[in-house]
C-alpha cells in the first residue's frame, strides 16, 4: 500500500491537533489550513470539505487499530496483558487518533461514533479468545476504559491517576490472572 502524499498528511495532523487541543468547533477549513500551513485551496484538493477531513481521520484511525491489533497479537505478553499495559495513553499516534475521533464523535458525528465502536469491538474480539468468558473480557475493556479515562486527566502532569511502572505490571497481572 503507497503512501499518502505528504501534504494530504500534513493536513491530517493538522486537523488531528486541533480536534485534540480545541475539540470539533474550532477544527474549521480554515484553521485546519492555516495550521497545516498550506492554502485554503491546497486543503479542498486533498479534502473537499470538513466531513471528507473527517472521514480522514476515520480511515487514519482504522489504519492504526489494525496495526495495533497486528501487535497485539504478536505481544509475547499475550493480548490481555498488552491491552492493559497499552491503555495509558503515552501521546502515540493512536492515542491521537483516538481522542480526534472521540471529539468528532462529540461533535455528533454519526461515523465517528460507529468507528469508535467498530474499534471496540475489534478489540473485543482480539481478545475474546483469551479470557475465560464473557463477564472476563468486559472486566478487562472496562479496567482498559478507566485506565485510558484516568490518564487523560492527568494532561497537565499534576498527580498521577494511574498506576505506572511495577504499579502497572501488577495490576496487568492481576487483570491477566483475573481474565483467563
Amino acid at each position: 500500500m503507497s503512501r499518502p502524499p505528504l501534504a494530504r498528511e500534513r493536513v491530517l495532523d493538522a486537523f488531528e491537533a486541533i480536534l485534540v487541543e480545541g475539540g470539533e468547533r474550532t477544527a474549521t477549513l480554515e484553521a485546519t489550513a492555516k495550521s497545516a500551513g498550506v492554502s485554503k485551496g491546497g486543503l479542498l484538493y486533498h479534502f473537499a470539505s470538513k466531513d471528507d477531513l473527517a472521514a480522514g481521520m476515520i480511515t487514519r484511525l482504522e489504519r492504526l487499530v489494525e496495526a495495533d491489533l497486528e501487535e497485539m497479537a504478536a505481544a509475547s505478553e499475550g493480548p490481555v496483558a498488552y491491552y492493559i499495559r497499552t491503555s495509558v495513553m503515552e501521546n502515540e499516534p493512536l492515542d491521537r487518533a483516538l481522542i480526534a475521533v472521540s471529539r468528532l464523535a462529540q461533535g455528533g458525528s454519526p461515523s465517528a461514533v460507529r468507528a469508535l465502536r467498530d474499534t471496540r469491538r475489534s478489540w473485543g474480539e482480539a481478545i475474546r479468545p483469551h479470557v475465560r468468558d464473557e463477564t472476563a473480557l468486559d472486566l478487562v475493556l472496562l479496567v482498559s476504559d478507566g485506565l485510558y479515562f484516568n490518564n487523560s486527566l492527568d494532561a497537565q502532569g499534576l498527580e498521577p491517576l494511574v498506576p505506572r511502572d511495577a504499579e502497572l505490571r501488577a495490576l496487568v497481572d492481576l487483570v491477566t490472572r483475573a481474565a483467563t
